[in-house]
């Protein structure tokens, strides 16, 4: 069954037409991913089936009951309450069962013929059911599950929604929306405000969700995981095509070997007309002739090739030499307030490495990257810049400090040194500026398009080593993938923050987990990095693995870890070992409470639907106070219970 129809579909703004003569069906367990350049009309598709905005012509209709949910890029206005309360709240339905429930019981209290009072009893009975059933479905354990995996901390829980960033709102969002189980899931970039940790969470959860998806997304390997089907927007129009975004390369570039060789055929056939046209125009024997061509020339189709985009292809150009060792932190130390982000850290970056800094938002990636680049003194330790370096360095807030006055072709040539106009021009082309766009002002840019900007001024002037903190943040999948591409041919070194896992897996060689106020070292690629973490051995196995190695200022990253490392890693172990019985102690005790009250509820329950209960106000009145309370620690039990067995789980890959 189809739970969204679009028939003869189509949007225009301002003389431009985005798509026209669109027809799509989604079923119900489809799962669709959405591509295309920036501005193509991806946003302004899901808005459309989001009924957020309308189509300039065709129709659009829902199976009965269909529910839909909807994530923007940006949300409009924040919600109000806490992060708990917000994301409970999300689904309808709760307060009218409870408003029901309250009207039920004040007709009891106000008594009746027994007929009446068995009548309400068996409605309340049947309101308790439903109430029990809905909270089985939407229940308090899962809601906290859901935010625990999108990376709140219980702190977060009881925090006013509205204090919350841009950013921890948007998760905020997500995790509502994965709470509610809508038949149809519209997800605009959700990657965008997560850390590594968070998005391999949510491709797990989202591999689980059984209802259908739309999803638009520059990450190439969330995409691959997610998708079986690929609406595309391409130069000709609006392509649908089965498979997943390599299946979709594939049939796409079969595709353009197609158009491009009828784009060849059809000029050939319209040169020839021409010529013919133009050579015997004047002849009156040939005029049959003449016209007919003319005819036949106006019915000529127009091919749009895929060479006629804008190319996206951009290299480097060869940077000066530096010196073997880059950048060297020597026991470093950032403090915020009475916090600490994090302390000693020392590690070196050498000459043409790819290191790539993962860890959960809030753990100090930006200011780590913000100390390499010179732009904030530590706390304490120091920042060494090698011999003859020079950094580009680019930080989500660097849109903030272009000129507003300028054109977007004036900022990005002005960052030139050699003033190269094809560099200049391929730079804007990859960050997707071309035509008129060149010439607008930065000031009437959007936040995404400033920063484009931005990413475009450094490819131009990008020194020998690049830092770069969630460069692929405002991309499509397209030009992130360019900038990848870029990036892998750069000759200097390379220090990048990001949550684009494919974006990381393509060019980083070198990892640095930043948690819990230290910065561990893993050579190699991130694959191999989340695969370690998962299969982290027992204290049998741990000298026979490949260990960590601890970051020093003095040792190659591929050092094996010392002794002195080995045994904390040990003692660790023990200790891991030690809260393993602890949490095993908590889960027992939890489900041993969590049986008795059932038990008691159930009991209660019983005895709250007969008749002669009411009869009895006072025992009315206290089984009814005794069921509400019950409830409350039923629900925080679950909650306890269920972050136990998740402890428990985790400690179980640590001491197996």
């Amino acid at each position: 069954m189809s739970l969204v129809v679009i028939e003869n579909g189509s949007l225009g703004f301002g003389g431009r037409t985005l798509f026209s003569e669109l027809a799509l069906r989604i079923g119900e367990e489809d799962r669709v991913g959405v591509v295309g350049r920036n501005g193509s009309g991806k946003s302004s598709l899901l808005k459309i089936i989001a009924s957020r905005q309308e189509p300039s012509t065709g129709t659009l209709r829902y199976a009965r009951g269909a529910r839909v949910g909807y994530l923007p890029q940006e949300i409009e206005a924040p919600a109000s309450g806490t992060v708990i309360d917000v994301v409970l709240a999300s689904v309808p339905g709760r307060e009218r069962i409870e408003q029901m429930l309250e009207d039920v019981e004040e007709q009891l209290t106000a008594g009746g013929d027994d007929e009446t009072v068995l009548a309400l009893a068996q409605k309340m009975a049947d309101l308790h059911e439903e109430l029990g059933r809905f909270e089985s479905m939407f229940s308090r354990h899962e809601a906290l599950r859901i935010l625990a995996g999108l990376g709140f901390k219980d702190v977060d829980l009881s925090r006013g929604i509205e204090r919350l960033s841009g950013g921890w709102r948007m998760r905020a969002a997500l995790a509502s929306l994965l709470f509610q189980r809508p038949d149809l899931l519209l997800l605009d970039e959700p990657t965008n405000h997560l850390d590594v940790p968070s998005v391999a969470w949510l491709a797990d959860f989202m591999r689980a969700h059984h209802g259908a998806l739309m999803l638009i997304c520059h990450d190439r390997e969330f995409l691959n995981e997610q998708v079986e089907k690929i609406v595309s927007f391409e130069p000709e129009g609006v392509r649908q095509y089965k498979g997943n975004y390599e299946q979709y390369r594939i049939a796409r570039a079969e595709e353009i070997e197609v158009l491009d060789r009828r784009a060849v055929n059809l000029a050939r056939e319209r040169e020839q007309a021409e010529r013919f046209i133009r050579r015997f125009r004047a002849q009156a024997s040939k005029a049959r002739s003449v016209q007919s061509r003319i005819k036949a020339l106006a019915k000529l189709d127009d091919v749009a090739s895929p060479d006629d985009q804008a190319s996206l292809d951009f290299r480097f150009p060869p940077s000066k030499r530096a010196g073997q060792d880059v950048i060297r932190l020597e026991d470093v130390a950032q403090d915020y307030g009475q916090g600490s982000v994090f302390a000693r850290v020392s590690t070196l970056v050498r000459r043409g490495e790819r290191v790539a800094l993962v860890g959960a938002n809030g753990n100090g990636k930006s200011t780590l990257l913000r100390i390499m680049a010179g732009v904030l003194v530590p706390t304490s330790g120091r920042c060494v810049h090698g011999h003859n370096v020079e950094i580009g360095y680019y930080a989500q807030h660097v849109a903030e400090r272009l000129d507003l006055e300028r054109s977007v072709f004036d900022e990005v040539w002005s960052s030139s040194v050699i003033h190269e106009l094809a560099r200049v021009r391929s730079a804007l082309g990859t960050m997707m500026f071309s035509g008129d766009d060149v010439h607008k002002k930065i000031g009437v840019l959007s936040g995404g398009e400033k920063a484009r900007v931005a990413i475009a001024r450094l490819l131009v002037r990008p020194g020998n080593v690049i830092l770069m903190d969630e460069p692929t943040n405002h991309l499509d999948l397209e030009s992130a993938e360019a900038l990848a591409e870029a990036l892998a041919g750069f000759d200097g070194s390379l220090i990048f923050a990001s949550h684009n896992r494919s974006f990381v897996n393509r060019l980083a060689t070198r990892i640095l987990d930043v948690a819990g106020g230290v910065v561990e070292d893993y050579p190699g690629t991130l694959a191999a990095y989340m695969d370690r973490c998962a299969k982290l051995a027992d204290s049998d196995e741990t000298e026979t693995k490949e260990p960590v190695t601890s970051v020093t200022p003095t040792a190659p990253p591929t050092v094996k870890r010392p002794p002195a490392a080995s045994a904390r890693t040990r003692e660790e172990e023990k200790k891991a070992r030690a809260r393993k019985r602890e949490t095993e102690r908590r889960v027992g005790e939890y489900e041993a409470r969590i049986a008795e009250i059932e038990a008691a509820q159930t009991e209660r329950s019983s005895l709250l639907s007969k008749p002669e209960t009411y009869a009895d106000v006072t025992l009315y009145e206290r089984l009814l106070g005794e069921y509400r309370r019950d409830a409350s620690k039923l629900e925080e039990l679950l909650g306890r219970w269920e972050a136990a067995q998740s402890d428990l789980g985790s400690l179980d890959e640590t001491t197996e």
